[in-house]
């Protein structure tokens, strides 16, 4: 398989058009999502590397515990991502989501290929060199910047430490990954996305039966999840499943967790011996709580310059930049 297109493919990549048959509502089933346990990181790292690789060849996700980034300084980007949320419409659109940059606010823009409808959500991205006036200004939002500039760098670091174990198990350099994702380069694509899910009010009862955000598999290498205690809706399914009817899994939020997944561009990386799983926010019950979710996702997304291709070279080279641009386009397309 490459990354040539057919003439029979509207999307271009075999992920999308894999994509496009995964919006039913599906069923649901227990499964058991690992958790990892990252403390004394440098003396435990080959014991972490298999660890993260069962868990990837397996499921795709898992959960970091003991992972570094202290919960205040999580509790302090989430409550900074609500109230710039909380602005005025008029403020946050002078702040737009630009075709192909994945940088800015966007408002019920993002289309899956798996169900054609826009996600129930709006979500403003932060890609650090495409940033040039799309910060809310101190007067706006004060400390914005400066929270946000901090977490980033947190989830990236945190991010590379969990690929440098994956470089380990493919045979890459120690630092393959990393080089890779090379935040002081001009081409650096890691994004820092706060997403708002809109609260069901006067919701019918066929508003439950959906989705705040379609069936997909990410762009990236590594997504690290954020989520808020009691503001469920996560579900995954193992592509290994994914067949038929498939079966979805609830992934509740936990304190002290960042929730992980592979994304679609380490698969390709590692010629497929790593999962990309499946994954969609479920519309909340009507028993459950109604109210806004708030969630906050690190995306490891190689440099654009970075050339894709696993050690067995099962596809053919693709740059990262051309990878990236070809999964927004089918997303926010306009």
């Amino acid at each position: 398989m490459t990354a040539t297109a057919t003439p029979t493919t509207p999307y271009g990549l075999a992920e999308l058009e894999k994509e496009r048959g995964f919006g039913g509502m599906g069923t649901t089933k227990a499964r058991n999502v690992p958790q990892i346990d990252m403390s004394d990181f440098a003396a435990r790292k080959a014991e972490i590397a298999d660890q993260l690789w069962d868990a990837s060849t397996e499921i795709g996700f898992f959960q970091l515990v003991n992972h570094g980034i202290p919960q205040a300084q999580i509790d302090e980007a989430f409550a900074m991502a609500e109230r710039f949320f909380d602005l005025k419409e008029a403020t946050k659109a002078q702040y737009p989501l630009l075709k192909g940059t994945n940088a800015g606010w966007e408002y019920k823009s993002q289309v899956r290929p798996s169900t054609g409808t826009a996600d129930n959500k709006e979500s403003y991205q932060i890609t650090l060199p495409r940033m040039e006036k799309l910060w809310p200004t101190g007067e706006e939002l004060s400390g914005f910047k400066v929270v946000m500039l901090a977490f980033e760098r947190a989830n990236w670091a945190l991010g590379m430490k969990v690929l440098s174990c994956f470089a380990m198990k493919l045979g890459f350099p120690a630092d393959f990954f990393t080089d890779a994702h090379d935040p002081l380069q001009p081409d650096y694509q890691s994004t820092l996305r706060l997403i708002h899910y809109l609260p069901m009010v006067g919701a019918k009862p066929e508003d439950f039966t959906g989705w705040r955000a379609g069936a997909h598999t990410d762009f990236d290498c590594l997504t690290l999840l954020h989520q808020k205690v009691g503001q469920g809706g996560l579900q995954l399914c193992p592509g290994r499943e994914a067949s038929g009817e498939l079966a979805w899994t609830d992934v509740e939020p936990k304190p002290g967790v960042v929730t992980c997944n592979i994304g679609d561009m380490l698969m390709r990386w590692s010629d497929d011996r790593l999962q990309s799983t499946l994954h969609r926010v479920r519309m909340p019950r009507e028993d459950e709580y109604l109210g806004p979710r708030y969630s906050l996702p690190f995306f490891c997304q190689a440099n654009k310059g970075a050339m894709i291709q696993g050690p067995e070279k099962k596809y053919q080279p693709i740059t990262a930049h051309d990878y990236l641009q070809q999964r927004i386009a089918a997303n926010f397309a306009k």
